[in-house]
């Protein structure tokens, strides 16, 4: 049976009033202070023996004025803030500099996961089916302060965007690519797989072939919004479920998913989520993954910005190098 390794990192914190995120609230004032969490997964190729490391998200940006004029105005919004320690910080803590990372994977491409990708300049980043619109320049901002993209993030030549689930699988360059570097040419195979049903997922893509990580479409949050499933040596599951779920209570069905609404977007009904419907769906089909996991055995949820799981990680030694 193959397996990866699955670590945390740290990789700063947001405060998230919690009126934009779940209903209904007994105090419509209430923040609370979470982790963006990012995650190292290592695989080991069982014939060969070769190391691929995967980062999936950067969390928040080390120098926050570095940030697009408004998404640092939104930043504001979410203050106490930090991006310290960020994911370099948190590898080198165990021994890892950026040049032994392959690939970085985004969730999805919202301020608070995409940190600086520039520290990995020798890297491969991986996103999601439409996320490459999103940063091209090309697409319209969606209601909400929080729905601002930086134009140019991400060195197209060392990027690969992930084929739609509803199209046969495809080496997939952007249209704005011409040439893909050697060593991101060499990786297109992983993302080339066949989306296919994985349990109660509709879309998944096994990328090594050996059913150690599968890449999970979750449509709902934003484009291009997309899920880990990570098999650890023990069998179990672990699910990596990016902003799938803002809040354990809505995991729980104790909450629903809020929306309001935004004087500077009049008429419009503001939800953290760019499609509510499609976000509940994806919400259920993980609720259904937990009470019926079928083969996997029992399959762990941890979203980014649950900071319950956070302080008990910490004290489980689940961040790097500790491991999962």
């Amino acid at each position: 049976m193959s397996f990866v390794s699955v670590h945390a990192l740290q990789a700063g914190y947001l405060t998230l009033p919690e009126r934009f995120f779940v209903t209904p609230l007994e105090d419509t004032s209430a923040r609370t202070t979470v982790p963006s969490l990012s995650f190292l997964i290592q695989h080991t190729d069982q014939q060969s023996g070769k190391i691929t490391r995967i980062v999936f998200d950067l969390g928040i940006r080390r120098k926050l004025d570095d940030y697009a004029a408004p998404i640092f105005k939104h930043a504001q919004t979410r203050q106490p803030l930090s991006g310290d320690p960020d994911t370099l910080k948190s590898l080198s803590d165990g021994g890892l500099g950026p040049d032994d990372i392959d690939i970085v994977m985004f969730s999805h491409l919202h301020w608070d996961h995409v940190g600086t990708p520039s520290d990995y300049p020798n890297s491969t980043y991986v996103i999601g089916p439409g996320a490459a619109k999103l940063i091209s320049g090309k697409r319209d901002t969606t209601a909400g302060s929080h729905n601002h993209f930086e134009e140019g993030m991400l060195d197209m030549k060392r990027t690969i965007e992930l084929p739609s689930t509803g199209l046969p699988a495809t080496p997939p360059p952007l249209e704005e690519q011409t040439t893909l570097t050697t060593k991101t040419e060499q990786l297109t195979s992983y993302f080339s797989q066949p989306w296919h049903r994985k349990g109660h997922f509709e879309a998944a893509m096994d990328i090594f072939g050996d059913g150690s990580v599968h890449v999970v479409s979750a449509p709902g949050h934003i484009d291009g919004h997309i899920n880990l499933l990570c098999r650890l040596e023990s069998g179990k599951h672990v699910y990596l479920a990016g902003d799938s779920c803002h809040d354990r209570r809505l995991l729980t069905g104790e909450k629903d998913v809020a929306t309001w609404n935004d004087a500077s977007y009049p008429g419009v009904v503001c939800c953290i989520h760019q499609d509510k419907a499609q976000a509940e769906k994806t919400l259920r089909v993980i609720r259904e993954t937990i009470r019926d996991p079928g083969d996997m055995k029992e399959v762990e949820v941890i979203f980014a910005h649950d900071g319950a799981w956070e302080k008990q990680a910490k004290s489980d030694g689940r961040f790097f190098p500790g491991a999962l």
